[in-house]
């Protein structure tokens, strides 16, 4: 496969990195995640080491990366991970042997690891790896061998994450981007899950060819996965109360081609209803939507050309911009602008024949008020799913479309998601896990008449 992929040929060729393009790094199996985009001068701090991002260029994705000592400073190499790690209790007599151990008798007074600093500084001198480390590490520990076997993984994972980190090199995509942002900053996509977001769309019925009318104030998440799911076929209308548009910055993250973001358009709730109606329709807004607006406003804007998401406690995004120097292998794409105002013609087009679907994800905004305006731009039989993190909205706003005879087979759903741990011996439901995932209002809109 060629390293010389233009942006434009992304969605045939999404399987390798390329220069201009983001990427979401998984550092340590999930303890930081950093979204980056990539370039032949970006670099990325981890732990207290610079390493330049170039060794990434060109490489799959799901690749994986660790770091090591070179003589011109830490880099990023590439290496294959091994599983004899993840299978300590299947062999044959692990678990009896493990039955004869315990962590009773052990003493944590920082007195059984005989190796000093100074000893761990200067093998890095040397120019020991982090598995040497590591192993150094347990060979002078005096109770590594009296542990249970479960003990002596968990101390070399521990060890393993701060002398040797591995680097994960995901493709950024709806789930990746999704989770990463659920984690450390909820409130930038309204505490949306991927569950919750997975439901949105079947809901909604989005496919190729649809024309959906989209209410993002997630920061561009939902507009994302809407346009990623239509690939290019079909349009994603953004709109929006009054005169500025709501931030789409995540949806810039999904790395989409040419085609992908002239399919991705932006229109204000009155343009579209001057050319629903041939004339100038006024949007009701009262002054406590506009004050919710201008904050969602502050608070979701953000440059994001890359942007880090990490587990640990962390007050300040780490933003790192790479330099623009160009590479000898790869040559740079100029990123495809999305959401631009849209087309005359398509906007007629909106008129004559209406929506296909509408997806609202609005939580800042009254939730009966948006939809009474903007129900009438929707076809016959449109489905519509609604987004809140609260369910007396939705109860309201179902209730009012009852009263009204707007809309037929209305539901309000409540997703459900179990995350599980999968290990040798010790499978249960994880301890610490995103118990809500908020509410869905969903339904068939139908003609008044």
């Amino acid at each position: 496969m060629s390293e010389n992929k233009p942006q434009s040929d992304l969605f045939e060729s999404p399987r390798s990195t390329w220069e201009g393009c983001s990427v979401l790094l998984d550092i340590n199996d999930g303890d930081r995640l950093v979204f980056a985009r990539l370039s032949a001068g970006a670099t990325l701090k981890i732990g207290n080491k610079n390493c330049s991002l170039q060794p990434l260029l060109g490489c799959p994705f799901g690749s994986f990366f660790r770091v090591e000592n070179g003589a011109q400073g830490p880099y990023l190499s590439r290496y294959t991970p091994s599983t004899e790690g993840n299978n300590v209790l299947e062999k044959g007599d692990g678990q009896s042997i493990d039955e004869l151990r315990d962590n009773r008798a052990l003493v944590d007074n920082n007195k059984a690891q005989s190796l000093t600093g100074e000893d761990i500084n200067e093998m890095r001198r040397l120019g020991a790896t982090g598995d040497e480390i590591v192993d150094a590490l347990i060979a002078n520990s005096a109770t590594f061998e009296k542990k249970t076997v479960f003990s002596q993984e968990k101390y070399r994972l521990k060890k393993q994450k701060k002398y040797a980190p591995i680097v994960l090199l995901r493709r950024p995509f709806t789930r990746s981007i999704c989770e990463a942002y659920l984690k450390k900053y909820p409130t930038r996509i309204g505490f949306l899950r991927m569950d919750t977001l997975s439901l949105l769309l079947s809901m909604a019925n989005v496919s190729a060819n649809s024309d959906v009318l989209v209410v993002d104030m997630v920061g561009g998440l939902l507009t994302g996965a809407v346009a990623e799911r239509l690939g290019g076929a079909g349009y994603v209308c953004n709109t929006y109360i009054g005169g500025s548009p709501y931030p789409i910055d995540i949806a810039r993250i999904f790395n989409f081609g040419d085609e992908i973001c002239k399919r991705i358009v932006r229109s204000p709730l009155t343009d579209l209803f001057s050319v629903q109606n041939g004339l100038q329709k006024p949007v009701s807004q009262d002054s406590d939507s506009c004050n919710m607006e201008s904050q969602s406003n502050d608070r979701i804007t953000s440059p994001v050309r890359v942007e880090e998401v990490s587990r640990v406690s962390e007050n300040v995004i780490s933003d790192v911009i790479p330099q623009s120097t160009s590479s000898p292998v790869i040559k740079m794409s100029k990123p495809a602008k999305l959401g631009e105002k849209a087309p005359q013609e398509i906007i007629s087009s909106w008129k004559a024949h209406g929506f296909s679907c509408l997806i609202i994800a609005a939580p800042e905004l009254d939730t009966w008020n948006l939809v009474k305006e903007i129900f009438p731009l929707l076809s016959n039989s449109a489905p519509f799913a609604i987004y809140h993190q609260y369910l007396q909205p939705l109860a309201t706003c179902m209730h009012n479309l009852q009263l009204g005879k707007m809309a037929i087979g209305m539901q309000i759903s409540e997703p459900w998601l179990r995350e599980y741990q999968v290990l040798p011996s010790r499978t249960h439901p994880c301890m610490q896990m995103n118990a809500f995932g908020g509410y869905i209002l969903s339904g068939t809109k139908i003609s008044p008449n």
